[in-house]
């Protein structure tokens, strides 16, 4: 598993393509950043805010309508002097700002505001330019050509070209390269022989002039545009040291980026805050507030908003969270549901996990309602499949529910074999059936455990969980393979494909099962939506059927924020990718 993989993640803001999963913690309070993707929508608040969410087919919990702050004079002191810095909360970064080579999501929410992308989407999800201006596609999907922008510049106020672009790509086919980047999927023409040493250069990729840059594919791939299209780094300064095969040195970089986005570096302390600066140099001019803080603020966002520590934060949408936001009087709030889903990752080396009807079993057997939708006030929804409600592939046409049916649980166990022992634990072969989860603390985590535990025990299974303060330790513990079972939710989803990419970015390993593979490719082979969602739903009702993965649930979210900041929007793919520059306090 690659720490690049998981993140706890709200709003992401565009950026590269490589976050795959995220913690499922219970106060998410990033505006953060990596899949470029967008499908925002109207509704505007007043107050001297403007602010925009996308209609979600599943309602965030008690709040339907942006909620405006109805008395501002009761904004503490400190954020009523703060003229020019918007500070919003973060879980602890590791420092790793590269794009294509963090280490967790957070190091991506940072990111993202650092780096801008070639090409974005707008409010519909449709690929809208950002760094290039325009593109071109050839007859036969195989050949993209992106023009750039003319004056960009990176943060320093060295210019970004065509050759940039190029070194970004071409690193990505390095052998050494291990980030969780898509892009070597896509199969560019020659990455191979680059990547195997038996070529200087990367065939398909040609620089035409300072502007101009194509890539060829040895085959069609429906996400090309908007994977091609995500960060460029600069190669006068990430290439200075490079030689195949050689990529550590970047780990030397990650602290000092040099980026061409809204915002740059000004200063990281680690587990208090990351202080950035508005770019000067940013092709869209220089952004409205000058400073932009993310505070480290896990477990602790509740206070940090109430006392004006942080002007932004994301809650579950409880009933009693809106009603705990609504009575602070100084917040805006914003109902949203996000395109990730939550899902318990199966160590699918160990034994008893391995077969198809102990998963199903786990399945029926785990009350999901209870954990994830009653014990929420109603801020969640069942998931059953790796993609969102919002997504246009979405569907529960042949999908099993899985409702929770201790008897059917039981009769799966008993057919694969294990049975009841003396002491009431199932065994096979002479071992008992016994899950180690881990989870991040979190009062969800501890729902969780406390329902799964009274769950287990009733089928016969034994229950072990370890709960982890911190998130590095956790993703330590998921390297080393000591877990059965451990709760991540996605990063934001542009394309359906982007919910199985934990099956390709190395950190799921042991599913082996040619039909996915054949349908993945299949649904990437075409372009035409109708082909595609045909596709999908055969894939995921295979996926519903394996379980190589177990779904949990759809989160519902408000996000509340400082009555002041005006033009504040926030959609379910990008976050607050398009707004954030335009921020400004009243």
């Amino acid at each position: 598993m690659r720490k690049s993989t998981l993140v706890l993640s709200t709003l992401l803001i565009t950026g590269s393509m490589l976050l795959a999963a995220c913690s499922d913690n219970n106060n998410s309070n990033a505006a953060s950043g990596n899949t470029p993707a967008s499908a925002t929508a109207d509704s505007g608040g007043t107050a001297g805010t403007e602010a925009t969410v996308s209609p979600a087919p599943v309602s965030a919990g008690a709040l339907s309508e942006p909620f405006t702050a109805t008395d501002l004079t009761k904004l503490p002191a400190v954020a009523q002097n703060r003229t020019d810095t918007i500070i919003v909360g973060l879980t602890d970064p590791s420092g790793a700002f590269t794009p294509y080579f963090q280490e967790s999501g957070y190091d991506g929410n940072v990111s993202s505001l650092l780096y801008a992308s070639l090409v974005t989407v707008d409010d519909k999800g449709v690929p809208t330019p950002e760094l290039a201006e325009s593109w071109d596609v050839s007859d036969d999907q195989l050949t993209y050509t992106f023009h750039l922008r003319k004056d960009l510049k990176f943060s320093d106020g060295s210019p970004l070209t065509a050759d940039d672009v190029a070194f970004t790509w071409t690193i990505q086919y390095d052998k050494a390269y291990d980030g969780g980047s898509s892009l070597p999927s896509l199969n560019v023409k020659g990455g191979k022989a680059y990547k195997e040493g038996t070529a200087k250069t990367v065939e398909g990729i040609k620089v035409i002039d300072p502007q101009t840059i194509s890539v060829t594919l040895e085959k069609p791939n429906a996400t090309a545009l908007v994977t091609l299209g995500s960060n460029v780094l600069s190669k006068a300064y990430y290439g200075k040291d490079y030689k195949f095969g050689q990529l550590d040195y970047i780990k030397k970089l990650h602290e000092h980026p040099l980026g061409d986005g809204p915002y740059k570096l000004e200063k990281f302390l680690p587990g208090q805050e990351v202080r950035l600066t508005a770019n000067e140099n940013y092709f869209k001019g220089k952004p409205k507030t000058e400073h932009f803080i993310y505070k480290t603020s896990e477990g602790d966002v509740w206070q940090f908003l109430e006392t004006g520590e942080v002007d932004y934060a994301s809650f579950s949408a409880s009933e009693e969270n809106i009603e705990k936001l609504k009575a602070l009087g100084f917040v805006n709030i914003i109902p949203y549901t996000p395109s990730t889903y939550g899902y318990m990752q199966v160590n699918l080396k160990h034994e008893q996990l391995k077969d198809k009807e102990v998963r199903q079993a786990i399945m029926y057997g785990l009350d999901r309602q209870s954990i994830y939708v009653d014990a929420q006030q109603g801020a969640g929804a069942i998931a059953n499949i790796p993609a969102s409600p919002i997504s246009w592939a979405y569907t529960e046409e042949g999908i099993n529910p899985y409702k929770y049916d201790p008897e059917k649980a039981k009769q799966l166990l008993d057919a694969a074999g294990w049975t009841v022992g003396a002491n009431g634990i199932r065994e096979k072969g002479g071992k008992p059936l016994s899950i180690h989860y881990l989870g991040s603390k979190s009062k969800n985590t501890d729902i969780f455990i406390a329902v799964a535990k009274e769950n287990f025990e009733a089928l016969g299974i034994e229950f072990q969980p370890e709960v982890f303060a911190d998130f590095n330790s956790l993703v330590s513990k998921v390297e080393g393979g000591d877990y059965d079972l451990v709760s991540f939710s996605t990063s934001m989803l542009t394309d359906p494909a982007d919910g199985f990419m934990q099956f390709f970015d190395g950190e799921i390993t042991d599913y082996d099962n040619p039909k996915f593979l054949e349908l993945y490719n299949k649904a990437l082979a075409t372009t035409d939506i109708e082909q595609r969602k045909a596709v999908y739903k055969e894939l995921y009702q295979l996926f519903n059927d394996e379980l190589p993965i177990l779904f949990t649930s759809y989160k519902k979210t408000v996000y509340a924020y400082n009555g002041r900041i005006q033009n504040l929007t926030v959609s379910p793919f990008i976050g607050l990718a398009g707004s954030l520059p335009e921020w400004t306090l009243k």
